[in-house]
């Protein structure tokens, strides 16, 4: 093959994954997106010729185009910020690629496929869980607009999405391949077999979404509040009372006296407040006003909150000195339970997005905050908690995940708060800074696949976006419109069950990447074998 007979593989393999992202079903486009990229792969292998370097390139230019043309939208925020979160994902993606290409040349291709398999699922699992995390391509999310053929990850999670769409990949290119030289029975068989992975997992997920529908009976009264405040020309500029106000009367036009909860976005709360001075602040004032006429209500709300350090305590690592005195505070994206019942309840968002509410490695770029993305919210090195809290009522009968914004990406993650006892899940997010552009969209679809994999109900609320009710089969209900203050109301089951995966997490994912470390064990003590003899 020529060298531009080679990069257009490889933009056909970009092309295809992109696609598979689009919405409407276009998803199985994915089960060959991989197909040129391994066939530019195998060319390589063949044709010792051709510099790896090239390879790399193919690669970066396959992986380059997946990443613009379905996570563009980030330009909408900082155009820099998106240049810089593209280049480097496609970069980081090349990596398991090329080093699959390398350990293949050494231990050979029998073992080839096996190893792509496990170096990409380790290279999404270690990408979901270090500080430069940026999952929102991982391949098993693309289901979530097809939540009918995917009622297994309460077993498996994304990761076995991932594997589905790799697998399915690797089994067609070999029988591609090997076409012409296979009789026609073999063929059949090939066909029968490729067949077989893609409806067997379809028939699966039917049989099992069978079972999820007893968790959708009616069981508390859960409102979700879209107040659609502009983030960047309003949100932080007018008076908090006034847009606490709003907030409030549109909850009041849902809220009765079976309400069990009432749901506000992410950053509702735009007054600056200090957690040991909680019941001081306006804000909170104003609320407990509010439950005055509402004694079972719990308001789930999100806020910006700061812990100031006492003298000689122990600083964090996103600790910031006070500018114009002397001391040190944290700043947190926040979320608050506040009722009639109990002290206030919070939770500090911990799942941070990289350039944006965190400097990835603040040991060693924490001078670099300043330059930290705005995206209409908190932003800049913000402080964390290692555990994932979980809001109960007093009767200790409910039980809600307070998942802030970005964290609902994320699957074992999520799981964590149903282990902590979450019987369901409150979803808080501003999706303004997007704008009309899919990714407020693809951010909603993911929420379908934290409600399968945990079988819970999710109750979400946008500050614009979409607001819904999300059941554990992943069927949204009550979705709000684009850019238009709206209230939902629902009842919603409670479900203190524990799945598959919510026991289990990313198993496939961490099986996967012990594979690969005894692999690259492998071909390296080949190698050093064939450099001693």
């Amino acid at each position: 093959m020529k060298k531009h007979q080679l990069v257009l593989l490889s933009l056909l393999s970009g092309l295809l994954l992109a696609v598979g992202w689009f919405p409407n079903g276009v998803f199985p486009f994915l089960f060959v997106a991989f197909i040129p990229l391994l066939a530019v792969e195998n060319e390589f292998y063949l044709n010792e010729k051709l510099k790896p370097r090239f390879l790399f390139v193919c690669a970066y230019l396959a992986f380059f185009l997946w990443n613009i043309l379905t996570t563009w939208w980030v330009k909408n925020a900082s155009f820099g910020g998106a240049a810089l979160a593209i280049f480097c994902n496609a970069l980081l993606m090349s990596i398991p690629f090329i080093l699959f290409h390398r350990i293949k040349n050494r231990i050979g291709a029998n073992w080839g496929y096996v190893l792509f398999i496990c170096f990409w699922l380790s290279f999404e699992f270690i990408h979901s869980n270090w500080e430069l995390s940026w999952s929102w391509l991982t391949l098993g999310n693309a289901f979530a607009d097809a939540p009918s053929i995917i009622q297994w990850y309460e077993y498996t999670g994304v990761f076995g999405g991932s594997l589905w769409i790799l697998i399915v990949n690797v089994l067609i290119y070999e029988a591609i391949k090997a076409y012409k030289n296979r009789t026609r029975s073999a063929r059949v068989r090939n066909a029968l077999i490729i067949s077989a992975f893609i409806v067997i997992p379809v028939l699966l997920s039917f049989a099992v979404g069978k079972f999820a529908d007893k968790y959708s009976k009616g069981g508390i009264s859960v409102v979700a509040v879209q107040p659609n405040i502009d983030p960047y020309n309003e949100k932080f500029d007018a008076p908090f009372e006034e847009q606490l106000q709003k907030m409030l009367e549109l909850a009041a036009s849902k809220v009765d006296q079976n309400t069990d909860y009432v749901l506000f976005p992410e950053t509702a709360l735009t007054e600056n407040i200090w957690e040991s001075q909680l019941e001081q602040s306006g804000s909170i004032q104003m609320l407990r006003m509010f439950l005055k006429d509402y004694p079972k209500l719990k308001i789930v709300i999100g806020a910006s909150t700061g812990k100031v350090y006492e003298p000689g305590e122990e600083l964090s690592v996103t600790a910031r000195k006070f500018t114009q005195e002397e001391g040190y505070y944290d700043s947190y994206n926040t979320a608050l339970q506040v009722d009639n019942k109990r002290p206030i309840q919070v939770y500090h968002k911990s799942k941070l997005v990289p350039g944006v509410e965190q400097m990835p490695f603040p040991f060693i770029f924490k001078h670099l905050e300043s330059v930290a993305i705005d995206l209409g919210g908190t932003t800049g090195g913000l402080g964390i908690q290692e555990e994932r809290s979980v809001f109960v009522s007093d009767d200790q009968l409910m039980k809600t995940a307070p998942v802030v914004c970005y964290e609902s990406v994320y699957g074992e993650y999520v799981s964590e708060y149903v282990r902590n006892g979450a019987n369901f899940i409150s979803i808080i997010t501003n999706d303004g800074w997007w704008g009309d552009t899919p990714g407020y969209k693809q951010h909603l679809k993911y929420g379908r696949l934290r409600a399968i994999e945990t079988r819970r109900w999710i109750a979400r609320s946008a500050n614009t976006g979409v607001s819904c009710f999300i059941s554990p089969s992943g069927e949204i209900h009550q979705p709000t419109a684009y850019w238009e203050p709206a209230v939902i109301s629902q009842e919603i089951q409670l479900n203190n069950e524990w799945t598959f995966y919510t026991r289990f997490g990313d198993y496939i994912a961490r099986a996967a990447l012990c594979l690969s470390i005894a692999m690259l064990l492998y071909a390296t003590i080949l190698r050093l074998r064939k450099v001693r003899y």
